[in-house]
């Protein structure tokens, strides 16, 4: 919270260069796409598959689009695009803020009146912020349209049936909490690692022992603030509809 504070500080202060804030948007969204898209595309086809299987005998099977919209835009997209982004993006950042931390660049840095906080962490914290929520459009996109193929494609359901409902069902606070969640995973991600990586002590080794636990420390962070924004989010829900 201390490294959070001081960076939004740095950042208002004097806002890190362009061309720094630039190469992180490219470096944590354009560069994750593909891993995003065969993650949110094969979760989607699991979620559809896993629909028709137990719901089959039961004659439910129209709910799949339903199910496969809710799930990914509420719960799969986010924490999944919150993993790969962290397993990807997290740890290689955590690692190259080490490497420079424990061979004194960041010290180097400090002696020509660089402030390590504006000119390392607030790129990456502002491009994770900002391309998190992209992401897991992206991702939740990607699945949808793959619980469509499959379920179209391989189980015979009529297109009609998969999408029809959404627009009823689905509304726009499903959406949104999606949304909101890949926010707060962004910061939780970048500041997590950024932390650990300015805060690496101990050679190489110690390198690696930041970065592993910058991965671990950051997929528990996710998984508790899920739960308690889930929780918050359908509260505030509950309490927006009693009121009107």
């Amino acid at each position: 919270m201390v490294l959070l504070w001081e960076v939004l500080k740095a950042t208002l202060r004097r806002p890190p260069a362009l061309s720094l804030i630039l190469k992180q948007l490219y470096d944590i969204g354009v560069a994750s796409l593909i891993v995003v898209a065969i993650t949110g595309f094969f979760t989607g086809l699991v979620v559809a598959a896993q629909s028709f299987y137990q719901l089959a005998d039961k004659g439910l099977t129209g709910v799949t689009g339903i199910m496969v919209g809710k799930a990914m835009m509420t719960e799969l997209g986010p924490l999944l695009t919150g993993f790969i982004v962290t397993g990807r993006v997290g740890a290689a950042m955590c690692a190259e803020i080490g490497t420079m931390t424990v061979t004194e660049q960041v010290d180097a840095l400090k002696t020509m009146a660089v402030n390590p906080n504006r000119y390392l962490i607030a790129p990456r914290f502002i491009g994770g912020i900002f391309m998190m929520p992209f992401l897991t459009i992206f991702s939740v996109a990607l699945g949808i349209w793959g619980g469509y193929l499959i379920a179209v494609y391989f189980f015979g359901m009529p297109p009609s049936q998969y999408y029809d409902p959404m627009p009823i069902h689905i509304t726009l606070f499903d959406y949104m909490t999606g949304i909101v969640k890949a926010f707060f995973f962004g910061i939780l991600i970048m500041t997590i690692s950024c932390y650990k990586g300015i805060t690496t002590t101990g050679g190489a080794e110690g390198v690696g022992r930041s970065t592993t636990n910058s991965v671990v420390i950051t997929y528990v962070a996710i998984l508790c603030t899920n739960f308690f924004l889930t929780m918050a989010l359908n509260i505030f829900r509950e309490k927006i509809e009693r009121w009107m």
